[in-house]
């Protein structure tokens, strides 16, 4: 099924979606550097904390949901665990996989950025479900 010949509205939409995307995105690095984390820290975060309703996330699946190299990820585990953020055990079922879970500190970091991230979302909402109305 062939896409009919795009207007002018339709580029406008994709444009103004671009842009507010990349407007989240500014305000989510800001947002983390401001709590003392690099931006690829707190999107490690609000992965594993999201993951699968919560349950530990193994280092691959974090790469995959980061869309990072498995051994960028490892680095990035390393990182965190140092940093008092993240602990790193075993998967009982598989001592090969190593799981990641929160730390108290990573819960109150991630709680604080977490809710002015939805508060952000719900500024920009109306423009979003605008644009997405117009291109639909």
């Amino acid at each position: 099924m062939s896409r009919p010949r795009l207007t002018q509205d339709d580029y406008t939409a994709l444009a103004e979606f671009r842009y507010l995307l990349r407007s989240f995105l500014e305000f989510s690095e800001n947002a983390a550097k401001q709590a003392g984390l690099t931006p690829r820290q707190h999107q490690a975060l609000l992965v594993i904390k999201g993951y699968r309703h919560g349950d530990p996330i193994a280092v691959g699946d974090l790469a995959d949901r980061l869309k990072i190299r498995h051994n960028t990820a490892v680095e990035l585990a390393n990182r965190l665990v140092e940093a008092g953020l993240v602990d790193r055990g075993h998967d009982g079922a598989d001592q090969r996989r190593v799981l990641l879970r929160l730390t108290a500190a990573a819960e109150q970091h991630l709680a604080a950025l977490s809710g002015a991230h939805l508060d952000e979302l719900s500024r920009i909402r109306p423009t979003l479900e605008e644009i997405l109305r117009r291109s639909s």
